[in-house]
């Protein structure tokens, strides 16, 4: 089912003086003739095994320790935590209530023209005003906020492994453009699409490692990194042109059908989009994003006036307290209410509102999950079947 918003433009968007919009739309289409070439040229790089990265000093910041236990918390925040509502996390729940838990690693994949990844930038700092530890977004190795959409992609799978290996905690990943063809791409590498071995990778030493499982830190069982799964996943506007990058022609036919590696995702996709090539009516049902398996999976055109390579740009809407007001109370597109839109700048809010909302869900699944899990290590035997029972795990 695909979620339509287009019809909603004329209550939402300010209006923009024409020869603005046209200027705009003669820049935008500059950046994507101008960028093409280095989407096919760098699609032809064959990705490296190892980054060159040995004069590279680790981002301190958020330098991740080997094999660190995510922080004990203490009865009462579990217990405020295990009674939030995964679907409708307020801001206060965040800030004072989620703030005190661990968090999932968010892996961002930007564009891949030249510069886009400012864009992304702008995205993860939009993240970060709205409440997500910095710390969870950025790289551990050099402090970026986003990863290229050329690199490996079993590499990137690897990393993913890494992170839940050592967070207990699933990673989420949210891609843009040719980053959103990598991310699907990294889904298909989990669900063993390409080959039944990945290896595990170090992002702190950005260092392939010689074993291909890890150590389930939620069950205690050594399981193939083949088989994992991240908890949610989402792109905007992927396909299309994008396919002239020789690095994902083995995505062909495989990026609408998404596997069983992602809990929850969610793909965007932009009425008029001529770089996705997405029809002025949006996505049709032959381009939905589908299930093969169990995932979860949602569609949802943005209207045309987005812009194919803008959309990440949403800083300024965490500057505002009452867009954040309002991307806090957000559910779903269909269910939104634009009438009570702020005043003020609001480029990109369905996106940033749509992706939040299922931030702050698996935020606290995860951190559900990992308390309960805690909770039965810590039972008594007899007692701790009965929860398993329960539960379910």
């Amino acid at each position: 089912m695909t979620i339509d918003t287009s019809g909603w433009r004329a209550q939402t968007l300010h209006r923009r003086e024409e020869a603005t919009r046209m200027r705009r739309r003669i820049f935008d289409r500059a950046i994507v003739l101008l960028g093409l070439p280095v989407v096919v040229l760098g699609g032809c790089a064959t990705a490296p095994s190892e980054r060159a990265s040995a004069d590279v000093t680790p981002f301190g910041l958020v330098q991740v320790a080997a094999r660190t236990e995510p922080r004990q918390l203490d009865a009462a925040p579990e217990t405020r935590i295990l009674a939030l509502d995964p679907d409708r996390i307020s801001e206060a729940d965040v800030r004072t209530t989620l703030a005190s838990a661990p968090a999932p690693r968010i892996v961002l994949v930007h564009g891949g023209v030249v510069g886009v990844y400012l864009l992304m930038e702008s995205f993860a700092k939009f993240l970060v005003g709205m409440g997500y530890p910095e710390a969870k977004i950025r790289d551990p190795h050099d402090g970026a906020y986003s990863q290229n959409p050329y690199g490996s992609s079993e590499r990137l799978a690897g990393e993913l492994a890494w992170y839940y290996e050592h967070d207990a905690m699933r990673p989420m990943l949210i891609g843009h453009s040719q980053g959103g063809m990598q991310t699907v791409k990294v889904l298909h590498e989990l669900a063993g699409s390409f080959g039944d071995r990945v290896a595990v990778w170090n992002p702190v030493t950005d260092r392939r490692e010689e074993r291909y499982t890890i150590v389930d830190p939620i069950t205690h069982v050594e399981k193939p990194v083949v088989g994992i799964s991240v908890a949610y996943a989402s792109v905007v506007g992927a396909g299309g042109v994008e396919f002239f990058a020789p690095s994902v022609w083995n995505m062909a036919g495989r990026l609408r059908i998404i596997p069983d590696s992602v809990d929850e995702f969610t793909g965007f996709a932009i009425a008029g989009d001529f770089v996705a090539l997405t029809a002025p009516g949006g996505a049709t049902s032959a381009d939905e994003y589908r299930p093969n398996g169990t995932a979860v999976v949602h569609n949802v055109n943005l209207p045309s006036s987005y812009n194919h390579v803008f959309v990440p740009n949403t800083q300024h809407l965490a500057d505002d307290s009452r867009m954040r007001d309002w991307i806090n109370r957000y559910e779903t597109a269909k269910a939104a209410d634009l009438s009570n839109l702020p005043e003020g700048q609001n480029d990109n809010v369905l996106w940033a509102a749509g992706v939040w909302h299922d931030i702050k869900k698996h935020w606290c699944l995860e951190a559900q999950r990992l308390i309960r899990a805690r909770q039965l290590d810590a039972a008594p035997a007899s007692q701790s079947a009965q929860l398993r029972e329960t539960t379910g795990d």
